[in-house]
């Protein structure tokens, strides 16, 4: 128990009726906390999100929701941790029915949420980041010295390899998402939901994430782990819910499941995508000859018509900067770039306008706009031209019409066009992405992680629509940190390590051993 306490986990509630205090919370008593979810509704305009969900979640539980995008597990989530009201139901605590009108609610109660879209302020470190809106202070001012001890230490304590002083828009995202469950942790939480957390790690860094918070649940943290990667959650939950449409369908044991009855419970009987036809490639498309760019030093490679070019690598090899030199978001400091018959660095607008389509790593950053509408979203990059102008005027018709077609024609729900784009699931929002990058009728695609996040059906949608786009004889440069996706997909890899070249492979030179010694940097590869 001492071991326990020393490491932070949050306390819950031995009374079963009254509510956490929220200073013991931070004290770091343990307190024996049942939550329990009763009859939660929730709507968006006409889109019922929840429908009737009951869901309890006892100390020490490792509970995973499952469901396709859209099924309502992040809103369900979101009900507990103060982000939405709900329409109907309530949140207990030890059989007490409690109020969370916010996130700093469900913090007081031992409640932490670590989001699949980071909440974190890039210019801050990450030890600021860690305190924030709980700063330790010495005569009324920020104690930052204080602050980066007191996370150095949390981050010791559970095993995480950060430095507190470094800025956050320095890291990579999987070190970035490190940053977001180590602020949950350092404030006490007793129940972390896990929102998608293994989506940008690799898969040892995923296994370290899940050592930790089996450990932790072990000694009593109770964790809540939305996931789409169904053999993940087989191997570490102690409980699956499966949702569909706004309900909770079922509610099953791992022992008792598979990943194959976890889909059909999803999204009903699902047949595999078939294995790619055979590329048949054409003219060069992209050229790079002993390129240099930041990180990036003397790579070279091609990529041709009709073929796709797979990227692998651990996270912060190079590959978030190769696709920002194809698509204009990086100058080159030293060798050739070609694209599309184009010579020398691009700007994101002259990409755009020889042939160059961009699915980015992270679509709330760089692909949409949550506040705008879907059509005014789907107009993002080509506003100007038609069907979305008409002169100097917007098409407001033409938009509608195109916004529609391109919902219908990539399963985008709900089909409503005017629609704020933040009230779509994400998965909803990442095909949306697609689509209108598709639309474009590109010569090059660059998909940055295109399916993270998604789930099963999502998943072979996208995969469907890339090897589409390759097959009419689009060019596609995959970079994935799913090195499944990555074989599954390509017709060649290159592998980054340290900035350069460590491997290529044709696809019938696919070895999984070969490619992930080459991705650490093992030269007898």
């Amino acid at each position: 128990m001492k071991e326990a306490i020393a490491c932070g986990v949050a306390p819950a509630v031995k009374s079963k009726t009254r509510e956490i205090d929220s200073a013991r919370v931070r004290a770091g008593d343990r307190f024996d906390m049942t939550i329990a979810l009763r009859h939660i509704s929730k709507r968006f305009g006409t889109q019922v999100a929840l429908d009737d969900v009951s869901l309890e979640l006892e100390r020490g539980e490792r509970v995973a929701l499952v469901g396709e995008n859209g099924a309502g597990k992040s809103s369900l989530m979101n009900v507990l941790y103060g982000l939405y009201a709900a329409d109907a139901g309530d949140v207990a605590i030890d059989g007490a029915p409690i109020r969370i009108r916010t996130p700093a609610d469900a913090l007081t109660r031992g409640i932490g949420m670590v989001h699949q879209h980071f909440t974190l302020v890039g210019t801050l470190s990450v030890a600021e980041n860690v305190v924030l809106g709980k700063e330790p202070t010495r005569f009324g001012t920020f104690d930052l010295p204080r602050a980066v001890s007191e996370v150095q230490a949390t981050c010791r304590r559970f095993g995480f390899d950060l430095d507190p002083r470094a800025r956050v828009d320095t890291l990579t995202v999987g070190s970035q998402q490190k940053v977001e469950i180590v602020k949950a942790l350092h404030r006490g939480v007793s129940t972390l939901i896990l929102d998608e957390p293994t989506a940008v790690l690799t898969p040892q860094e995923a296994d370290e994430l899940f050592a930790v918070t089996r450990k932790l649940s072990d000694e009593g943290l109770t964790v809540v782990l939305i996931s789409h990667k169904l053999r993940e959650v087989l191997t570490f939950a102690t409980r699956i819910a499966v949702m569909r449409r706004g309900k909770k369908v079922a509610e099953v044991k791992p022992s008792e499941s598979t990943p194959e009855s976890l889909a059909e419970l999803m999204v009903g009987t699902r047949t595999p995508p078939p294995a790619p036809p055979q590329a048949m490639p054409g003219e060069l498309v992209v050229t790079l000859e002993q390129l240099s760019a930041g990180p990036l030093r003397d790579v070279s490679l091609d990529v041709r018509a009709g073929e796709i070019l797979g990227i692998a690598g651990v996270d912060g090899n190079g590959q978030r900067e190769l696709a920002e030199v194809l698509t204009g978001l990086r100058s080159v400091d030293a060798g050739v770039l070609r694209v599309a018959g184009r010579t020398g660095s691009l700007t994101p607008r002259i990409a755009r306008e020889i042939g160059v389509a961009h699915i980015p790593e992270d679509r709330l950053k760089h692909a949409v706009v949550t506040d705008f509408t879907v059509g005014e979203n789907v107009s993002l990059g080509r506003h100007r031209h038609a069907p979305f102008a008409n002169g100097a005027r917007i098409d407001f018709a033409g938009r509608l019409d195109r916004t529609r077609t391109l919902m219908e024609s990539h399963d985008v729900r709900p089909r409503e066009p005017q629609l704020r784009l933040g009230a779509l699931s994400g998965g909803n929002q990442q095909k949306l992405v697609v689509g209108r990058e598709l639309d474009a009728n590109p010569k090059l695609l660059v998909a940055v992680q295109p399916t993270r996040g998604l789930d099963l059906a999502a998943v072979d949608a996208v995969r469907s629509r890339l090897l589409d786009f390759r097959a009419k004889g689009g060019a596609v440069v995959l970079v994935s940190l799913d090195l499944e996706e990555v074989l599954a997909l390509a017709d060649r890899v290159v592998v980054l390590y340290e900035g350069k070249v460590s491997g290529a492979f044709m696809r019938a030179q696919f070895d999984e051993r070969l490619i992930g010694k080459c991705m650490l940097g093992v030269r007898d590869a």
